[in-house]
């Protein structure tokens, strides 16, 4: 039985020495240049860096991790595993020492952690040392250039007393909602949730042989769990090869992504709802006539609500010449405190759709439709619970989604309290099998039907207005489909406060992205959006804000940021297209 993935690289590296673990597209173009690593020389540069580690008395500690996209990353993680120190992945900095938040999180990061060394690469290094006069705090860490560490230390590691439950690195939460914290993943929850995603994403020795072990391409941060978890570690667990780029050069030019898929052919890949939505907007005829996406066999599709509108845009744009499959389309959920997977679609079935309510706001609209995203892996237990009496509700009823099992994390590092509360929840007497089940409280809404999970929303999200309860996400759908010129997935929804101190209660207010050329056209914007949702929700909007594209806050892995939002629509900053909103 594999103990952890220090075990797993040992076991490749033996067994298929010259295999090529991970190539990473260096400028992010298929036929540019391409730096790979073997697992053989991955675990030796696992090794060498875990004997550094180990010799400067480091075992046991944590060591933050910065690091442009590449190779060297994989190699410090598993440097850190290797050696029995709990990794802690940040964004590295991008040399702008003025950026006040990158620098308070970096200065939370180094405090939350107590972090004892920073590894990162040259050029991180060099960007660290202009930030020194604003981060003091650097002088009392030990810092090191990973790639400076010589290959032969290798010889010189010795392997960890590493067991179930000892933590292996800290996953620090994007923050949608409240302060980022550290979830402490233990080797027990990684080698837990890569058997989840590998049962729930079909990845079986004979998928491995169909695709010549070509397992991913990813353009995913490998700080961020869904980047790291699934594409990294899983080809590890696996001992495939996975094709990896920068974030940034799919920002840049989304086509690298399909176009990597169709040299590559991978058998998954995949990202947060906004990713597709963002090869929609680059498909020009040329380019689907470029592209063979008919080997593509999971394309995942998580970490932000799943758009029925987008999985059919998706298909129908890319499924004609390109060869894209309806049946690909993959929708699942998770979240870091469960280490990463909870709920995943069945491979080589088209997506479950559910139809909008008749009676709700949306009835009729085939765009509206519910999304499932899959059934729990083997050993997960998801209930949906009232949040306020701790009771299991009955199938199709909404509630927040709570889930148990070897996967779900260890609890937030140093903090008891939010611990308790997110980490040991426990159903009302006479729960029945779940009565001494202790649960993860996600934070997320949803419902169950037929065993399948669909995700509503967020909990600390929900609006009441007039005794009603009214999800966002709804709101944003109804001011999405009321005009063209509105990016889907770039729309806030939050309540505010009308009348002195809040005495007429509180109305919505609506801010969208829309192009600039489309600037002409706010009062007609403005007036739909008024108009949807006041027919679809009885709302009155108190305000509509047009901004620039790219503008409104979102976490690093696409999630609207509603509270941000909201205080930057409160605080006067929120970027304005000329003078569109309209109050």
């Amino acid at each position: 039985m594999v103990r952890s993935l220090v075990d797993t690289l040992s076991a490749h590296a033996s067994r298929h020495p010259d295999r090529t673990a991970y190539r990473y597209l260096v400028t992010g173009d298929s036929d540019g240049e391409v730096q790979d690593i073997s697992y053989a020389r991955l675990a030796g540069r696992a090794r060498a860096i875990a004997a550094w580690l180990q010799e400067h008395g480091l075992a046991g500690s944590r060591a933050i991790l910065l690091y442009p996209p590449g190779i060297e990353f994989i190699s410090a993680y598993l440097g850190c595993l290797s050696a029995g120190v709990v990794a802690v992945p940040g964004v590295p900095p991008q040399g702008r020492s003025q950026n006040h938040r990158a620098l308070t999180r970096m200065k939370r990061l180094i405090a939350d952690a107590d972090a004892k060394v920073i590894l990162s690469g040259l050029g991180v290094s060099e960007a660290l040392a202009t930030m020194a006069q604003h981060l003091p705090e650097l002088a009392e860490i030990t810092q090191v250039v990973t790639n400076d560490i010589p290959d032969d230390l290798a010889a010189s590691w010795h392997e960890p007393d590493l067991g179930a439950d000892s933590v292996a690195f800290l996953q620090y939460t994007s923050g949608s909602t409240s302060a980022p914290r550290g979830v402490m993943v233990t080797h027990g929850n990684l080698v837990d949730n890569e058997r989840l995603l590998t049962e729930r994403m079909g990845h079986t020795p004979e998928a491995l042989a169909e695709y010549d072990n070509e397992l991913f391409v990813s353009w995913l941060p490998v700080y961020h769990d869904m980047g790291l978890i699934l594409p990294v570690l899983n080809t590890l667990y696996l001992g495939a090869t996975t094709t990896l780029f920068s974030p940034l050069h799919f920002l840049q030019k989304p086509e690298r992504w399909l176009t990597a898929i169709t040299k590559y052919r991978p058998h998954t890949s995949g990202g947060p709802n906004f990713a597709f939505e963002l090869c929609l907007k680059h498909a020009t005829p040329d380019l689907l006539d470029r592209l063979d996406l008919s080997r593509w066999k999971v394309a995942f599709n998580g970490a932000e609500p799943v758009r029925a509108a987008t999985l059919r845009r998706f298909t129908e744009t890319f499924g004609g010449a390109a060869g894209f499959r309806r049946e690909a389309m993959y929708p699942c959920y998770g979240l870091a405190e469960a280490t990463l997977m909870v709920s995943g679609h069945t491979v080589g079935t088209p997506p479950n759709l559910i139809a909008a309510d008749e009676n709700g706001p949306h009835a009729g609209a085939a765009d509206a439709a519910a999304v499932s995203s899959g059934r729990p892996g083997p050993g997960t237990n998801v209930v949906i619970a009232d949040p306020e009496r701790h009771r299991a509700l009955p199938e199709g009823e909404v509630g927040e989604i709570w889930v148990a099992g070897a996967s779900v994390a260890k609890g937030y590092w140093r903090n008891a309290v939010a611990t308790r509360e997110t980490f040991r929840a426990t159903l009302e007497e006479g729960s029945g099998e779940h009565g001494a089940t202790r649960f993860l409280r996600t934070g997320d809404l949803g419902f169950l039907r037929d065993g399948e999970l669909f995700v509503t929303g967020r909990l600390k999200d929900l609006m009441v207005i007039d005794g009603r309860n009214h999800y966002p996400q709804d709101l944003e759908l109804s001011a999405e489909l009321s005009h063209p010129a509105l990016r889907p997935g770039c729309i806030a929804a939050f309540p505010v406060e009308v009348g002195e101190h809040g005495t007429e209660g509180e109305q919505p207010v609506i801010v969208a992205e829309v192009a600039p050329e489309s600037a002409d056209q706010s009062g007609t914007i403005t007036s739909e959006i008024r108009n949807a949702i006041g027919e679809a929700h009885g709302l009155s909007v108190r305000d509509v804000v047009l901004v620039r594209p790219g503008t409104i806050p979102k976490t690093s892995s696409g999630k609207i940021q509603r509270r941000a939002s909201r205080e930057a629509y409160l605080g006067g900053s929120l970027a304005v297209i000329g003078e569109l909103a309209a109050r």
